[in-house]
């Protein structure tokens, strides 16, 4: 074998720091699955240029592997622990944007979050989601609309938030009611929608696994602006997932998730001699599905 075929079978083979990337993708095979095929020489990319860049020490990567070993291991059916790491790195928030692009005018999207139920039932448009009698009493009402203004008839409303006390029922199932703060509600041809629940408050994510630690290693907050859950879907337009945050909440520019839009900041206004202690009014804007 000539030198020359020698250096190049080591350029091509042999695993060295200079050629990592190289080597590393040149396994991969012929028949593999082309979407995995690009999005894994891409990752093995990233992944080695980041190593590099900050010359990643073998007690780092240490700790990395044990980082991401005790995130698996936290996680459960009632607990994802790195869905919550996606969602404190901004990627979650990323993927999101990137998958629902929409014109001007069209509602945005903002992250589901892991505190939605399927199955929750139907209620009476202005019915009382808050069955705990606990926080301060709030109308949320609006209209659901297409690009042109006009009424989306047959949509279907899925909100949900926490109760007065930060905690969404499913984390509480031993104190709160089932379906506390929940409901589903259809629209009719004036596309109206309204329901009464509580004003929501700010809330820390759970903060007392592997993430949490980082956000303290960080210097950063757990906390979550207030906000109420929606997820509607109509015949003919894209579903939408969403939230509309609290006007003036002390974490609007910091949420833990970098969920918040400038869009789905909402009015609540104090009422006086009402039913309700406040009253939300925000329309959403649907696009029509491809």
């Amino acid at each position: 074998m000539s030198s020359d075929h020698q250096e190049q079978t080591d350029a091509t083979s042999y695993f060295t720091e200079e050629n990592s990337v190289d080597v590393v993708n040149g396994r991969t095979g012929a028949n593999a699955h082309p979407r995995l095929a690009t999005v894994m020489a891409s990752l093995v990319r990233h992944l080695h240029s980041f190593a590099r860049e900050v010359e990643l020490t073998q007690e780092e990567w240490g700790t990395a592997i044990d980082f991401l070993t005790r995130t698996g291991q936290i996680c459960s059916a009632e607990r994802q622990e790195f869905i919550l790491l996606s969602d404190t790195l901004g990627l979650s928030m990323l993927v999101d944007a990137i998958n629902n692009r929409r014109p001007q005018g069209a509602t945005e999207n903002t992250v589901f979050g892991p505190f939605h139920v399927e199955g929750c039932p139907v209620r009476a448009m202005g019915d009382r989601i808050s069955l705990d009698g606990k926080g301060e009493s709030c109308l949320f009402i609006g209209r659901v609309l297409n690009l042109e203004g006009n009424p989306v008839s047959g949509a279907r409303i899925d909100v949900w938030s926490d109760n007065a006390d930060g905690y969404y029922d499913v984390q509480q199932p031993d104190i709160q009611p089932k379906w506390n703060n929940r409901g589903v509600f259809i629209t009719g041809e004036d596309g109206r929608y309204s329901f009464i629940g509580i004003k929501p408050v700010s809330y820390p994510i759970p903060d007392d696994g592997p993430v949490g630690q980082m956000l303290k290693g960080l210097d950063r907050h757990p906390y979550r602006p207030a906000h109420m859950h929606y997820m509607i879907r109509a015949e003919g337009f894209e579903k939408l997932v969403t939230h509309t945050f609290v006007g003036g909440d002390t974490y609007l520019e910091s949420d833990a998730v970098f969920g918040v839009k400038r869009t789905l900041v909402a009015p609540f206004a104090r009422l006086e001699g009402e039913e309700t202690l406040w009253r939300s009014d925000f329309d959403f804007v649907l696009v029509p599905s491809a």
